[in-house]
């Protein structure tokens, strides 16, 4: 099955682009992004701290059934320009990755119709090729078509 989620990237570059086209208006998806409750409902993770401003913070994580923390991110955001751009860092924590930039950008195609590009620039292409080794492709492709469905009924 074709993942509508695609992973873009050139071998000896240190980055990859994430692209993806919705159903969904360009507000509506750049909602999905800045509101907290609906993060939380299409990634599957507890938002913790959400500052959606120049220099502001954010935090997420997710615990097993257990309560123990399995995975937890959290980065600054450096701009945020509604409905068009987020640039930010991320950060997962105790794993021995190092930290990445993502420049996210949202446009319209229609008013149905949005197109996302998230541009990631890793610290070198051996933590890129990391990073691709792991069910990466996937896991964005299960969360995006998650935001889809879950925007669609609103």
């Amino acid at each position: 099955m074709e993942l509508k989620t695609k992973i873009q990237y050139e071998d000896d570059k240190q980055e990859l682009n994430i692209i993806r086209e919705f159903e969904l208006p360009v507000e509506l998806l750049y909602k999905a992004h800045t509101e907290p409750e609906l993060i939380e409902q299409w990634m599957g993770n507890k938002v913790l701290k959400f500052e959606p401003h120049n220099h502001g913070g954010w935090v997420y994580e997710t615990k097993n059934l257990d309560g123990i923390v399995v995975f937890r991110a959290n980065g600054v955001f450096h701009e945020i320009v509604e409905n068009e751009r987020i640039t930010r860092t991320f950060e997962m924590e105790n794993t021995g990755f190092p930290i990445q930039l993502e420049f996210f950008e949202f446009s319209k195609i229609s008013d149905d119709r949005s197109r996302l590009i998230m541009h990631i620039i890793y610290k070198s292409v051996e933590h890129r090729d990391q990073i691709l080794k792991m069910p990466f492709a996937q896991g964005i492709n299960m969360a995006h078509n998650r935001l889809e469905e879950i925007l669609q009924s609103i």
